[in-house]
């Protein structure tokens, strides 16, 4: 898994309009701008998707997600579920600072 070129890609995707154009413009304009990046496969076809649970599981920081999901027209409790449903469809955060050790539904230290 390549988590610093996804979290490099939504960082500049954050900070650079010509990188948001190119993306929302979609088709061949944001294939070839994600071509610039090292990503897996599952990583381009979350990004590609808009796919913010996905992301999340895949490790992304939700710092640069809460900024991806206005581009996507995703409001803020719309983002918050958006990580569940990630969590309750694809499991548990693989990797990054949000790696989860239990499963989404067990209590941790009793909380």
């Amino acid at each position: 898994m390549s988590l610093y070129a996804m979290q490099k890609f939504l960082f500049s995707l954050n900070r650079d309009a010509e990188v948001q154009r190119r993306y929302t413009e979609g088709g061949a304009a944001r294939a070839a701008l994600l071509d610039g990046y090292e990503l897996e496969p599952e990583e381009r076809e979350a990004i590609d998707a808009g796919d913010i649970g996905k992301l999340y599981v895949l490790g992304c920081n939700g710092q640069l997600l809460m900024h991806f999901a206005p581009l996507l027209g995703m409001p803020w409790a719309d983002y918050i579920a958006a990580m569940r449903e990630g969590v309750r469809k694809y499991g548990p955060v693989r990797a990054g600072i949000y790696a989860m050790t239990t499963g989404h539904d067990e209590k941790v230290a009793g909380v």
